[in-house]
C-alpha cells in the first residue's frame, strides 16, 4: 500500500451521550487510541439535535467536534429509504467516516467503516430489543454499496463474512482496549480464600457502592445489563448451590434493568438466597473499580458475546474469571479463565465453587488472566483501526477529500 500520509477520519461518537454502555467505551477508548496518533486528523460527531454539543466535552483533546445539528429521527428514516442526505453536510469533507454502532451514515465521497460488535440480532432475535431488530438490514445495505466492516474478533467477523456474503478482504477484526478505571482501591484480585471487606466498615473504607449481607465476607460479582443475553436466571440457580457450601459468600449483580428483565426478577423472587443476593443497579467507573477489585470471582453467564469487556476488565485486575465458552469469549480469554458451557447452570456452579476454595491453581489463573488481559490496548486498536482506515480509502480509489 503507498504512503498515503495524514488521513482525515469522521467518527459517530453518538454512543458517548448519555449513560456509558460497552459501545461507549469503545468509542471513547478508540477516540483516545485514534487522537495520538500523528497520521490521523480525528474527528467526532453526534446524531443528535440538541445534545451534540455534549461531545465536545466527552471527545479526548486533539479530537475535532465542529458539526451542525443531526436531528436523529428524521435522518435514520431518511437513511433507512435512501443514501440521502450524505453526512458531509452536516460534518463536511472526510477521507473516512466511520459508524461506530452497527450503522454508518451514507457519505458524497468518503469511504465508510462500520462496526458490527456482534450478530446476536441475526444469530437470537429473540434476545433482541425492536431497535436493534431493524439493524441486519442496514447492514446488508451498507455491505452492498461497498463499506468496510470492523468487528472486535475474529468470531464476529466470520459470522460477518458468513451473514451476509461480505468478501473478507473488506472485514477486520481488531480487538477492543480495556476500558480505563480509576485504580482499584480493594485488595487487588481479591483472594478467593480471603475477605476484601469481611465488616461493614471495610466496606466502607473499600469504597464500595454497597454493603454486603450481614454474615457475609465475600462475594461473586456480575456486571452487565439486565438482559436475557446475559442469562442471570442461570447465575441465580447457579449460586444457589454455590451459596450451600459457602455461606459467608454473596452475589453482586452490577447493572440497571433492560428489556426483558422479568425472567431474572422472576429467578430472584424465587430464590431461596434472595436475601444474599445485592443489586447496586448501575455504577460509575469509580465504584466498579472498586467493586471489581474486592471481589473473589466475576462470574459471566452471557448467551452470546462478540467481545465481552467485563472479563478483560476483571483479570487486568486480578480477579479469577468463571465464563460461559460462548460467542468470542475463548478468542478473547483463552487460558486466562475458566470455561463453562453456555445454560450450564450446574456447570458454572461446579467452577465457581472451585474458585472459592481456592488454591495454587487458582493463583496461576488469575497470572495467566493478568497477562491476557495486558494483549489489549487502545493503542494496538488504534493501530489496527488506521489500517483498516487505509485500505478502506484506497480501495474506495482515494475519493476523499484529503485535510
Amino acid at each position: 500500500m503507498a504512503d498515503q500520509g495524514r488521513l482525515s477520519v469522521a467518527l459517530d461518537a453518538t454512543p458517548l451521550l448519555g449513560r456509558p454502555t460497552g459501545v461507549g467505551a469503545f468509542c471513547a477508548g478508540a477516540l483516545g487510541g485514534l487522537a495520538s496518533r500523528s497520521d490521523l486528523d480525528v474527528s467526532a460527531f453526534a446524531i443528535s439535535w440538541r445534545r451534540r454539543q455534549a461531545i465536545s466535552d466527552l471527545a479526548p483533546s486533539g479530537v475535532s467536534t465542529s458539526q451542525r445539528a443531526m436531528p436523529a429521527r428524521p435522518l435514520h428514516v431518511a437513511w433507512n429509504l435512501s443514501s440521502q442526505p450524505p453526512v458531509e453536510w452536516f460534518i463536511g469533507s472526510h477521507q473516512v467516516v466511520h459508524g461506530t454502532n452497527f450503522v454508518v451514515p451514507p457519505s458524497r465521497r468518503a469511504a465508510r467503516v462500520v462496526t458490527v460488535h456482534d450478530l446476536a440480532i441475526v444469530r437470537f432475535p429473540e434476545l433482541c430489543d425492536r431497535f436493534t431488530l431493524g439493524f441486519p438490514a442496514l447492514i446488508r445495505r451498507a455491505v452492498d454499496e461497498g463499506v468496510w466492516v470492523h468487528t472486535p474478533s475474529e468470531f464476529v467477523a466470520e459470522e460477518v463474512i458468513e451473514a451476509f456474503g461480505i468478501e473478507a478482504e473488506r472485514v477486520r477484526a481488531v480487538h477492543h482496549g480495556i476500558p480505563e478505571l480509576v485504580g482499584g482501591t480493594g485488595s487487588p484480585g481479591g483472594s478467593p480464600g480471603g475477605s476484601p471487606a469481611g465488616t461493614r466498615e471495610g466496606q466502607r473504607a473499600a469504597n464500595l457502592p454497597f454493603l454486603l449481607p450481614a454474615g457475609t465476607s465475600r462475594y461473586v460479582v456480575a456486571v452487565g445489563t439486565i438482559e436475557p443475553r446475559k442469562d442471570y436466571p442461570s447465575l441465580v440457580k447457579a449460586f444457589t448451590s454455590v451459596s450451600r457450601a459457602h455461606r459467608d459468600v454473596a452475589l453482586v449483580i452490577v447493572g440497571a434493568d433492560g428489556w426483558g428483565a422479568d425472567a431474572f426478577l422472576d429467578a430472584l423472587a424465587g430464590s431461596p438466597v434472595r436475601d444474599r443476593i445485592v443489586r447496586p443497579g448501575y455504577i460509575d467507573d469509580a465504584a466498579l473499580d472498586a467493586t471489581l477489585h474486592g471481589a473473589s470471582v466475576l462470574a459471566y453467564p452471557s448467551v452470546y458475546e462478540g467481545f465481552g469487556f467485563p472479563p478483560v476488565q476483571a483479570m487486568a485486575a486480578g480477579v479469577p474469571v468463571v465464563s460461559t465458552s460462548v460467542g468470542a469469549i475463548p478468542e478473547v480469554v483463552l487460558d486466562g479463565a475458566l470455561l463453562v458451557d453456555g445454560g450450564d447452570s450446574d456447570g458454572l456452579a461446579t467452577a465457581l465453587t472451585h474458585v472459592l476454595d481456592g488454591g495454587p491453581d487458582i493463583e496461576a489463573l488469575i497470572a495467566r488472566g493478568r497477562r491476557r488481559a495486558a494483549d489489549f490496548t487502545w493503542s494496538k486498536c488504534a493501530e489496527g483501526l488506521d489500517r483498516l482506515y487505509r485500505d478502506a480509502w484506497a480501495a474506495s480509489g482515494g475519493r476523499g477529500a484529503r485535510p
